[in-house]
């Protein structure tokens, strides 16, 4: 079952447990400079609103797809932000394996989508080891920041593999591990005094795709479980339309989010970035199909164009490493 709730989707599966749900927010952000530097990671910048597909005039595409939809401006970059809730009783939050698209290429491997996980190689994330997702995992440790572009141009992840913009938008399922498998592994634990772990982290078309942008140090990790665990019987899945935000209005009636920051103006308060650290965890090597994929500025140049205003390099001189209990403070 999904349900949106306050702008997030909540994915849960009673049936299987009744604190089996996962979470997940389409996080604002800064976008990286696109200059093949290699950045910490951004800040969250608040959420984006999120609005159900039936409840508007939207395009008849995406009322087949069903769904809910989002806006983002031209250049604008996100990131994807994945919650579970602890489970006292287990010590642990109930394990997921998530796929993730865009105009359904998958994200971690760039392979075509299709409905069922995969391990070799891996095309999905665990819940468990991985609490977001800023992009294309184009290599050990490096991925290429999500960022919004128009269609026909060009630049999406979509087009430069296919040739078309056919799909657009963000494609997730979410697969619960096996019933059995979690309390085998999992057993209920007789409570005398546990703490809570949890620590404090412009185009004319109604449509954005999404495209790869600036490089960032971010790891996509191993899969620690065993790949049969999984549950591919039981999943849910959604479709995350996107529209521009200078025609959101339009359709919803409500004034899309402001502009975010730009790098060098973030930078020039002293707000902090963010690395990541996760003792024990192997990450995946990345995907050589999504490396070889141009980012936007090095399809701009390839066309004569400059698709990305305020692409300034800066210096990250507030660097906070975090460990994988916290959770990435944002702007206030």
């Amino acid at each position: 079952m999904i349900e949106l709730k306050n702008s997030t989707l909540v994915f849960s599966f009673p049936d299987i447990h009744p604190e089996a749900r996962i979470s997940i927010k389409f996080q604002r952000t800064l976008r990286i400079p696109d200059d093949e530097k290699t950045y910490p990671l951004p800040p969250g910048l608040g959420i984006f609103p999120l609005k159900h597909i039936d409840d508007y005039p939207v395009p008849e595409q995406w009322v087949e797809h069903g769904g809910v939809m989002m806006p983002m401006y031209q250049s604008e970059a996100m990131w994807i932000d994945f919650s579970t809730d602890y489970m006292i009783d287990h010590r642990t939050s109930y394990p997921f394996a998530i796929k993730i698209a865009t105009g359904k290429i998958n994200a971690v491997t760039g392979e075509p989508w299709d409905n069922t996980l995969n391990s070799n190689p891996q095309d999905y994330m665990v819940s468990t080891e991985q609490p977001w997702l800023d992009g294309y995992c184009i290599g050990n440790n490096v991925i290429r920041q999500f960022v919004a572009v128009p269609p026909a141009s060009g630049y999406s992840a979509e087009e430069q593999l296919t040739g078309k913009a056919e799909h657009g938008g963000i494609q997730l399922i979410v697969y619960p591990m096996k019933k059995e498998i979690f309390y085998k592994k999992f057993p209920i634990i007789q409570r005398k005094s546990v703490i809570n772990e949890s620590g404090v982290r412009y185009s004319t078309s109604s449509d954005m795709l999404i495209a790869p942008g600036g490089k960032m140090e971010q790891e996509v990790f191993e899969d620690p479980f065993d790949f049969t665990d999984w549950d591919q019987n039981i999943n849910s899945r959604c479709f995350v339309h996107i529209a521009d935000s200078m025609v959101w209005r339009s359709i919803t009636g409500e004034n899309p989010p402001t502009v975010p920051f730009t790098a060098k103006e973030y930078n020039r308060h002293g707000f902090p970035w963010f690395k990541y650290y996760k003792d024990n965890s192997k990450s995946l090597p990345g995907s050589s199909i999504l490396n070889k994929l141009k980012s936007v500025l090095q399809m701009g140049n390839d066309k004569g164009e400059s698709p990305l205003p305020e692409n300034t390099p800066v210096n990250q001189e507030n660097v906070i490493i975090i460990s994988k209990d916290q959770v990435r403070e944002g702007h206030f």
